[in-house]
């Protein structure tokens, strides 16, 4: 019994000291940080090259209208920019689109005609990845600029990305992502932390080490020809932007991160949208991982590039591994009953450290790095970290990759855009809201079983592992109950005041 749960524990520690060495290499190559004012090239006014912005979109008649007017206000001359909205919607989002998409072409708010056109399919053919495909075949840019529908790009976002592109060998250009509605409530401030630490610490720790890191599918720019020498945009995975990323890169184009340059964009407000956001990267990383790894592994690529691969694209294994870890708690607990403090501060204590402290120590170092005046405050969210983060998208997750790991084939689910900012902001988007069936209902059984093992510990004098058994206890309960409960009840306020007024009739 105890091997099987100390060979779980090593994995995971192995996987959590990584998480450190990517904040040292983050520091130890900190010289290396690409800056936008910093380009390795420049391209003269008049002969800037020609921009194709591209939009995927899926039902989003909420943002839709967000989307477009920010983009048609990006600084860039006109005659060598075009947009192309990729509509792959199945309702009302495709007359709202249209609708919107004529005004700008003709000059609204304030702005000239704008290179905007509607593109719809009437089939999801390769979902994301088709859609993107298929408009390339239309398109005339060189490069190719791609935001989702919850992005709000700044006006100068292209001036700062592009001038990157005067190096040669450049293939793409990513770009940190900030939040919109980070405030909105409890939740959204874990996941802006949670995505805050891939940003600052994966990316830039990667980017900096010259090692291959991932476009994140929008809020970054890439070369055409790039795509097209890796083999194009292709949809046998969850996660197009990671596999075409590692293919490129395996081509010998170069990616630079501008950790500096931002774009917000919206959080998911409820549980069910962030974990079936979370499920959908988990199990396209781990498609992406048995479709790429070999062909890295086989590479010319330096030891230390293929080992950092191994570790991005295989790291959701651990939440199968998190299953078999609260399987074998209680048992390994009750056998090692006997054994006094020395045996957990030489054994248990170092795993503990290594597999979950380094959960708080990455995000509170991503903080320091953003927020350096407030980043104290992110103390007061740990223990939620650890316990969103690292348990309770255990059961979601690790259905995702084993679907992955087993070749289960499922549809590209997008996460619900619902446009809502500030606190206590209603929306009309519960057409939208889904549920996630039984899964709930087993991570409300689970954090009971860790209740009453918290009960058993106490009871046994097994005080050290409380603090880590009641981790478990809150991250089942927590993802549990919002799961089922969050929605039902909207906010209560004086939110209607601050509705969204469409300028066109929305309605399912």
């Amino acid at each position: 019994m105890l091997v099987p749960y100390f060979i779980v524990m090593v994995i995971l520690a192995f996987y959590g000291i990584h998480r450190y060495q990517l904040v040292w290499l983050y520091y130890r190559n900190r010289k290396n940080a690409a800056k936008w004012d910093e380009p390795g090239g420049h391209f003269d006014e008049d002969r800037l090259p020609f921009v194709t912005v591209q939009l995927p979109i899926y039902n989003e008649q909420f943002v839709v209208d967000r989307l477009i007017d920010a983009v048609c206000r990006l600084d860039y001359p006109r005659d060598r920019f075009e947009i192309q909205l990729l509509d792959d919607s199945t309702d009302d989002t495709v007359q709202v689109a249209e609708e919107i998409v004529q005004r700008y072409a003709r000059g609204f708010a304030g702005l000239d005609p704008q290179p905007v056109v509607h593109l719809h399919r009437t089939n999801r053919h390769g979902y994301k990845a088709g859609a993107l495909d298929e408009g390339l075949k239309v398109a005339r840019g060189e490069l190719i600029a791609i935001f989702d529908a919850d992005f709000v790009p700044p006006a100068d976002w292209l001036r700062k990305v592009i001038h990157h592109f005067a190096e040669p060998g450049i293939g793409m250009v990513q770009t940190r992502w900030t939040h919109l509605n980070r405030n909105y409530n409890f939740m959204t401030q874990v996941e802006a932390i949670l995505l805050d630490g891939h940003f600052v610490l994966e990316h830039g720790g990667r980017s900096r080490a010259g090692v291959f890191f991932n476009f994140n599918g929008t809020a970054g720019m890439w070369r055409r020809q790039a795509i097209d020498e890796a083999g194009g945009w292709q949809h046998d995975t969850l996660t197009e932007d990671t596999d075409l990323s590692y293919r490129a890169q395996l081509k010998g184009w170069k990616f630079k991160y501008l950790q500096d340059v931002e774009c917000p964009a919206e959080l998911p407000i409820e549980m069910t949208a962030f974990k079936t956001q979370q499920a959908r990267w988990a199990k396209g990383l781990i498609q992406t991982g048995k479709k790429i790894l070999p062909r890295v592994l086989k590479s010319d690529a330096p030891w230390h590039t293929k080992l950092e691969a191994w570790y991005h694209l295989t790291a959701n294994i651990s939440y199968p591994l998190m299953i078999v870890l609260s399987a074998l708690l209680m048992p390994a607990m009750i056998i090692r009953s006997w054994q006094g403090y020395i045996q957990m501060l030489l054994i248990d204590f170092p795993l503990f450290v290594a597999s979950t402290m380094s959960v708080s120590t990455f995000y509170l170092v991503s903080q320091k790095e953003l927020h350096p005046k407030t980043w104290y405050k992110t103390f007061l969210y740990v223990p939620v970290l650890m316990a969103l983060g690292g348990v309770g998208l255990t059961i979601s997750n690790a259905v995702a990759v084993m679907e992955a790991l087993f070749g289960v084939k499922s549809a590209f689910a997008r996460t619900p855009k619902y446009r809502v900012q500030a606190k206590g902001e209603k929306t009309k988007a519960t057409v939208y809201r889904k549920r996630l069936g039984i899964i709930p209902w087993i991570e409300l059984g689970l954090g009971t079983f860790f209740a009453w093992t918290v009960w058993y510990a106490v009871i046994t004098e097994n005080y050290f592992t409380v603090p880590f058994l009641l981790l478990f206890v809150f991250g089942y309960w927590y993802t549990g109950l919002l799961s089922l409960l969050q929605g039902r009840f909207e906010r209560k306020g004086s939110a209607g005041s601050s509705m969204h007024e469409k300028p066109y009739p929305v309605g399912i």
